[in-house]
């Protein structure tokens, strides 16, 4: 026979064996389609607890920063003899915060409020929580600026909570006592947020609960 024809043969012999083994050990079209749907299903059921579990730590390094704002505000009045302010406003959609000395005839002062250098934001996905809870209560109580989108505390120079800038501890009244909640449009009911539970100025973080306390509130 010739020994060209002999080769040819051979290799096509060789051909037919190794297609033949590699159809029979890897995966048929249907297999690789049951794994892209599984994979799939997977992936629908896992994205909602994941966006939760992002948006929940957004909301707790927003309750962590306030909290230390106000803890920092607290310290600087006593320090330097002064009612320091904590001032937060939504601009553009986004929360932002900043620590300063409060201003007798001003909410916010002009000085800070038209300084953008002195303002930091919160993730863009957190808002400060307005609405009314299922017991007709607000979850934010700090003071807020009725016309517009701004809030403050206020800590005199003995780092008592107070309501007025000239206020002194003995006019520390339970309306000093508020809070502020953080929540998100991704997060459902998760709730965070930052309160003064004492008229000596005694700070707490909380998060949303099943049953409401007896001020009426979830987050606590």
């Amino acid at each position: 026979m010739n020994k060209y024809l002999v080769r040819f043969l051979l290799f096509s012999s060789n051909t037919r064996n190794f297609c033949k083994h590699s159809s029979s050990s890897g995966f048929t079209l249907i297999e690789i389609l049951v794994v892209v749907v599984a994979v799939g299903i997977l992936a629908g059921l896992a994205l909602p607890h994941w966006q939760t579990f992002v948006v929940t730590r957004h909301l707790n390094d927003a309750q962590a920063k306030i909290y230390w704002a106000m803890r920092q505000a607290q310290s600087q009045a006593v320090k330097e003899k002064i009612t320091s302010q904590v001032s937060l406003r939504e601009k553009n959609g986004v929360v932002q915060w900043t620590v300063h000395a409060a201003d007798a005839n001003q909410f916010i002062p002009d000085g800070v409020k038209n300084n953008d250098q002195l303002w930091r934001n919160l993730h863009s996905n957190i808002q400060i929580d307005q609405e009314l809870n299922n017991k007709g209560k607000n979850e934010t109580t700090f003071p807020k600026q009725s016309s517009q989108q701004e809030w403050r505390i206020l800590f005199n120079y003995q780092g008592c909570p107070v309501y007025k800038v000239q206020d002194d501890c003995t006019k520390t009244s339970l309306r000093t006592l508020g809070q502020i909640t953080f929540s998100s449009p991704k997060s459902g009911k998760v709730k965070r947020c930052v309160y003064v539970s004492t008229m000596l100025g005694a700070m707490r973080m909380g998060k949303e609960n099943s049953k409401a306390n007896t001020n009426g509130k979830y987050c606590y």
